[in-house]
């Protein structure tokens, strides 16, 4: 069976956001491709994905390797999700489905039980999966595309403290659904504008000064299997 090259791209790409790969090693296809058990065609394609992306570099005499961001554009990329959030929100205010709909408000009971609970690991989860979803909803698959490319992206550079107060991060997820369901783009954006604001000063840059991640030995997602998760 041959492995999509997606499937491949994002098993690279989650590797590189958990550290697997230290930021500036080689990624070399005949290595990658023993790692997750497919030919170095896929991982040639999903190289080239990789590196359309921000995540990955050519160097001359190296090859592709693992990019190495400065603090500036990690900055932008904080910048660019408090613009495009907000757009989302209120392009779902308008576009959004019942399908869409129903699955944000499971996802804003779920969260506010959890938040309850006292339940961090979930939380995470689940608000990237609330985020995703309202991403979705817009009706705009290049601005899904971008905000998914982002999260990525920030999931990798940042780290991110949990909220002190979790219940009240939730609350705002409800009036943010609570408006897109109305189809106020105006609220959903405002609303959506301010949250994304507020979690950002959570966020912790992992490699302040240049510095290089801890190796991470074990690949976390290998391809070549029954029932690829991704």
């Amino acid at each position: 069976m041959r492995i999509p090259a997606r499937s491949v791209c994002t098993a690279i790409r989650d590797d590189i956001v958990a550290g697997v790969y230290e930021r500036g090693s080689r990624l070399t296809e005949e290595l990658l491709a023993r790692r997750y058990g497919v030919s170095r065609v896929p991982v040639r394609e999903a190289l080239r994905t990789l590196e359309a992306e921000g995540f990955v570099i050519t160097r001359r005499h190296a090859g592709a390797c693992v990019a190495e961001p400065t603090e500036q554009e990690a900055a932008d990329l904080l910048e660019m999700r408090v613009l495009l959030e907000p757009l989302g929100a209120a392009r779902a205010a308008q576009r959004r489905t019942e399908a869409h709909l129903k699955v944000l408000r499971g996802l804003v009971r779920l969260g506010q039980e959890r938040a309850r609970q006292g339940n961090s690991e979930d939380l995470r989860s689940l608000g990237g999966w609330f985020h995703e979803t309202l991403a979705q909803s817009s009706g705009s698959p290049a601005l899904t595309s971008t905000l998914g490319q982002l999260r990525h992206k920030i999931a990798w550079m940042y780290s991110v403290e949990a909220p002190a107060h979790p219940a009240e991060s939730w609350t705002e997820h409800g009036a943010i659904v609570d408006a897109v369901a109305r189809g106020d783009s105006d609220r959903a954006r405002a609303i959506t504008a301010l949250h994304t604001e507020r979690a950002m000063s959570a966020h912790r840059l992992r490699f302040p000064g240049g510095e290089r991640a801890e190796r991470v030995r074990t690949s976390q997602h290998p391809v070549n299997t029954v029932g690829l998760r991704h």
